[in-house]
């Protein structure tokens, strides 16, 4: 059975040359996948003929040939929407999907849910000296130990910690939900059963003890729109006494709500939060912990229909009176799907996408190490580096030979030196300069595998190289038939000339009348019109003696309208004179023809358009003969009578 399913595969990828174009051969495999992928989407049966579909694909082909012959490979415009286009479609294939699905799904899950937690922080840079990262673990294992022990967490909180709110706030960072923290705070608030205190967490910051105060649902989003007095400092009689009065202010708005006068009037009038005034006092959308004010967030939460109005409350920043606008429940898991996606790549999530595809590539690719080379790359960069003014050798030779080697690729020490320049003004602290260089060799290697995995992308997978086929052929398809068919029906005036001359029969007018058009839903008005075109009045003059007052009584349309236009009434006499008021479906019409003009030939300038579009088609028409002409094919007849077995 294996054999079997060996031997049936083999087949499948056997390919044979079909045709050639000036000796470039193109393959059956291509020419029976593009079939069936299109097989589907043809309308004319006579596509469906393989004889037929193989002129179609030898035509395409032709113009592609053309194409590169022309030089349009080499278009800077071209080019860039190639690179672009392969950047965007290599990123399905650049990624951990697998890790990628898991960190969406964990996102989600965690959105569910708003954690109250307190912290407590002690200060280290990421890139800090060893003997300082223990120095400030000692000091967070201390703390945790004076809480393990009974000492309140937020007394410590306050006195300890090393975050600058924690004085006013004793460590309390209020609600939030998944990517409001970095990630490491926000797995170990997300793992730290409520009421518990975590063990030190590193993040980029330092050191965090977590505290849980509160687990709840998320409460989602809300639009409001409020009214605000701002609270002025109460450090003086005077400003006591504005203070007191915007307390005062707030509540007569609050009766003029109450009376039934309009919440946005009232904004726009009073309201001291100038940003949200205008618009009639509304917020922009927010979910819990986005906003400066707790106060003002459980009040806008707690209104349950939208127009509810709240009572005056007082925040940090003033008095106010909040409007439910709009209630935003907790999207599905389709809905945000794009989004926690897009979220996750600037995250610091996305850095454990990197981390297992990096993995995945050091298992794929063999790498070699070039011991001696790296020895001396260690010995070129200097403790200058620290202060931003070391430069690679100027002598490059020394560093030309292999560093690394992925797969068959040679990497040599002057690219790495070059990377390691790159590093500089990015304010690395890791000591000593070796440990530092250790540090970029295995990020320039995993950035070189990423590297070499990307440029290979086409080999090792089929359906890439498939896609990224189409589209190449695709733009430079565009791009020639710009050039040698839509830019020349345009410019070409004296083969569009021709083609107009041979094909005159085809661009003729109908029996045509040139006439002045009145339309009303008010038969009196159709009348009136009717009167004042018998009277010999312009149709600037009736539309002045019938649109009085602001109002549209009658519309008039004026030109040449040839037989079977909708713009002209089918019932309306097509002779010269005023003829009788007719009615078409809900309106009257006044009709004045001035000529009859026969049927007859359009000059080349009344049918510029339609002769442009048929010349295009014409020269489309006749191209691929004429590019047979140009290229030589020669088609395997045995091999495609074979193909024709297949299908």
């Amino acid at each position: 059975m294996l054999l079997l399913q060996c031997t049936l595969v083999a087949q499948q990828n056997t390919k044979e040359i079909l045709f050639t174009v000036d000796g470039k051969p193109y393959h059956t495999d291509e020419f029976i996948r593009v079939y069936k992928k299109n097989l589907d989407l043809v309308k004319d049966d006579s596509q469906k003929d393989l004889n037929q579909y193989l002129d179609l694909f030898i035509g395409y082909k032709l113009k592609i040939n053309k194409a590169y012959k022309l030089g349009l490979q080499n278009g800077s415009q071209y080019q860039t929407e190639l690179k672009t286009y392969r950047n965007q479609l290599a990123k399905n294939y650049t990624t951990d999907s697998k890790v990628t699905a898991e960190l969406v799904q964990e996102a989600y899950n965690r959105m569910q849910k708003e954690i109250n937690a307190s912290h407590i922080l002690i200060l280290c840079d990421e890139n800090a000296a060893p003997s300082d990262t223990l120095k400030a673990y000692k000091q967070i294992e201390d703390i945790r130990k004076r809480i393990q022990a009974g000492e309140n967490f937020e007394t410590l909180a306050a006195e300890l910690s090393q975050d600058p709110s924690a004085k006013e706030n004793k460590g309390n960072l209020g609600y939030f939900t998944a990517f409001r923290m970095v990630y490491a705070f926000e797995n170990a608030a997300y793992k730290t059963p409520k009421g518990s205190v975590s063990a030190p967490v590193r993040t980029r910051f330092g050191y965090h003890l977590i505290k849980v105060n509160d687990v709840r649902d998320n409460r989602g989003e809300r639009t409001v729109a409020h009214i605000m007095l701002s609270k002025i400092p109460q450090n003086q009689d005077a400003a006591s006494a504005k203070n007191t009065n915007a307390e005062e202010q707030i509540n007569d708005i609050y009766k003029k709500l109450q009376q039934g006068e309009s919440f946005e009037a009232l904004a726009k009038q009073f309201s001291d939060d100038k940003s949200s005034a205008g618009k009639g006092g509304v917020l922009n959308k927010f979910g819990s912990g986005q906003l400066s004010s707790e106060v003002f967030e459980d009040v806008a939460f707690s209104l349950s229909t939208e127009g509810d109005i709240s009572k005056p409350f007082e925040s940090e920043f003033g008095w106010h009176i909040v409007k439910l606008i709009a209630k935003h429940p907790v999207r599905t898991m389709d809905q945000m799907k794009s989004e926690l996606e897009g979220r996750i790549g600037k995250d610091e999530r996305s850095r454990l996408i990197a981390e297992s595809m990096n993995e995945k590539l050091r298992k794929k690719y063999p790498v070699k190490h070039n011991k001696g080379m790296m020895k001396r790359v260690k010995q070129a960069v200097t403790d200058k580096f620290y202060e931003g003014s070391w430069e690679v050798p100027a002598d490059r030779k020394p560093f030309e030979s292999m560093l690394v080697q992925i797969e068959n690729t040679d990497i040599s020490g002057a690219d790495f030196l070059d990377y390691v320049k790159t590093q500089q003004k990015l304010g690395q602290t890791t000591k000593p300069i070796g440990k530092l260089v250790d540090k970029f060799y295995n990020s320039f290697v995993d950035n070189k595998l990423n590297e070499h995995y990307n440029n290979n992308l086409e080999k090792e997978f089929p359906e890439f190289s498939y896609v990224m086929d189409e589209y190449r052929d695709g733009l430079l398809l565009f791009d020639l038939m710009e050039k040698e068919i839509w830019e020349r029906s345009k410019t070409d005036t004296v083969g569009l000339q021709n083609f107009y001359e041979n094909n005159k029969n085809r661009y003729t007018w109908k029996n045509r009348v040139d006439a002045i058009v009145i339309s009303s839903t008010n038969e009196a008005m159709a009348k009136s019109a009717q009167k004042l075109l018998k009277n010999g009045k312009s149709a600037d003059e009736i539309k002045k003696a019938l649109n009085t007052d602001g109002k549209v009584n009658v519309m008039i349309s004026q030109g040449v309208y040839e037989e079977g236009s909708d713009s002209f009434p089918k019932s309306a006499p097509r002779q010269t004179g005023v003829g009788s008021i007719v009615k078409e479906g809900d309106y009257f019409f006044a009709v004045k023809v001035d000529k009859v003009l026969p049927a007859g030939p359009k000059t080349l300038e009344e049918a510029r358009g339609k002769v442009i579009n048929d010349y295009q088609q014409y020269l489309e028409a006749n191209w691929v003969t004429d590019l047979k002409k140009e290229f030589t094919v020669n088609v395997n007849r045995d091999v495609f009578e074979n193909v024709k077995k297949q299908l």
